[in-house]
């Protein structure tokens, strides 16, 4: 089946350009640099008058929540909202149930994804104090890296250990596999939590989360990190960056090129700052928390000047029942996949980084730094998996556009001025300006293929 795109405005690989793009069955056959219309034969014909064409976002960050906990998401629902917002590739976290730290559990994960996801998959194999000698028998084409917890969060996967921690970095080193760490003290936690329970009960108010989860215990955990990393000669990408002083950790990279270590910032931590928590309570509660509006700044600059080589999501839902309490009760996560590249071509409007340097960093470097096979550019020969954004037509979040299963997000209310038109997935158009294709299959994401 031929596709033509045409009208539109692509954006590709630091330009933008109107002109035309030709899908042939799974793949783009060709990119045509004008705003002629494409000659040929063609079964369907797209009119991207007005719009941009972006490649499909790869998502790098997210919590499915399959198996084990079906009842806050499932990869049947998370990725029907991936294909409403753009996105066309996740990675998937391993702090499930059972936890993705066994070759059984992996394997039950991609036979899951076979059947029930929309859009393309893969799932980040978790380190443990013990597993290490599994590294060696894992598929580097199947898997984008190793997720390692390097301090307090859910799934209970933290890895404290310092031989452990030597082990498997040395164990990605020589493997060539990327290690992706959250990184955060539980030391620090810990003391901080009880400081605050001693003065404000069991539960502490959610207003004080950024401080129990402080800017120390982030930059102490995320300095191990980086030297772990250096010493080891280890691939390191550190997800969810939240402040000013740990983006001194990391070196600019550029557009066609990315460092040994790298780093990751998520919408809620380019979005929001601690003060949104008056008004968004728990809604806003993640690990690692929001910080301050001073953060939040040097994350935007850090996406222009090279610091912040990706942009995920860290799309984690919950039931609304289990959002509800402190810093102790609230379950820590939001849902943020349907309105991460909204919330970001938000921020282009607002001047805060190029249309160009977004497609960069949600779809470039993605595939870039964990060597994704024919995906995350648009390329003759590659995947056709494709994007068509609209600007200037505002809307307005609202609960009955919610795909995620937990049906909230902190987004509610929010008016963004682009929209999401049609998102392809392998050549074939799956969301189409709210219609969307219920049978439709993603693909395995392939890795380091020659």
């Amino acid at each position: 089946m031929r596709t033509k795109i045409q009208g539109g405005t692509i954006v590709n690989e630091g330009r933008s350009f109107k002109g035309s793009l030709i899908i042939n069955d799974d793949r783009i056959e060709d990119i045509i640099e004008n705003e002629q219309t494409p000659r040929g034969d063609y079964d369907k014909s797209v009119d991207a008058t007005g719009c941009y064409v972006l490649p499909g976002v790869i998502d790098e960050h997210v919590h499915f929540r399959e198996p084990g906990l079906t009842q806050k998401a499932d990869i049947e629902s998370e990725s029907r909202a991936a294909a409403f917002g753009g996105v066309t590739t996740f990675f998937d976290m391993p702090n499930c149930q059972p936890q993705t730290t066994t070759l059984e559990a992996l394997e039950d994960k991609f036979a899951r994804a076979e059947q029930t996801s929309h859009v393309n998959y893969s799932f980040f194999f978790g380190a443990t104090n013990n597993n290490v000698g599994l590294f060696r028998q894992l598929d580097p084409t199947r898997i984008p890296g190793i997720k390692l917890f390097m301090g307090a969060s859910t799934g209970n996967m933290l890895v404290d250990q310092m031989d452990a921690l030597h082990q498997i970095f040395q164990a990605c080193a020589d493997l060539d596999l990327p290690l992706m760490t959250h990184c955060e003290d539980s030391g620090i936690i810990a003391k901080n939590m009880q400081r605050f329970k001693l003065v404000c009960g069991d539960d502490p108010d959610v207003r004080f989360h950024f401080i129990i989860r402080d800017e120390e215990a982030c930059y102490r955990s995320t300095a191990l990190a980086v030297q772990l990393a250096l010493q080891h000669h280890t691939r390191l990408h550190v997800a969810h960056l939240t402040t000013a002083r740990e983006l001194q950790l990391f070196e600019p990279c550029e557009d066609n090129y990315l460092p040994q270590i790298t780093a990751e910032a998520v919408i809620a931590h380019l979005w929001f700052t601690a003060a949104d928590t008056l008004k968004l309570g728990a809604r806003i509660k993640c690990n690692p928390s929001i910080k301050m509006p001073a953060d939040r700044v040097e994350l935007r600059k850090a996406l222009t000047d090279g610091r912040i080589s990706t942009i995920g999501t860290d799309h984690a839902p919950h039931e609304w029942s289990k959002k509800q309490g402190g810093c102790v009760r609230a379950a820590s996560g939001m849902p943020m996949l349907q309105f991460s590249l909204p919330a970001m071509l938000q921020l282009v409007n607002d001047g805060v980084l190029s249309i160009e340097k977004l497609v960069t960093l949600m779809c470039h470097h993605p595939a870039m730094l964990f060597s994704v096979s024919d995906r995350g550019f648009l390329r003759k020969g590659y995947k056709a998996d494709i994007a068509i954004v609209k600007p200037d037509s505002p809307w307005i979040v609202t609960s009955d556009v919610i795909q995620s299963k937990c049906g909230w997000s902190p987004m509610e209310g929010q008016t963004f001025d682009w929209q999401v038109k049609q998102t392809f997935c392998n050549g074939r158009l799956i969301y189409d300006q709210g219609q969307f294709d219920e049978n439709s299959r993603g693909e395995a994401v392939r890795f380091r293929q020659k």
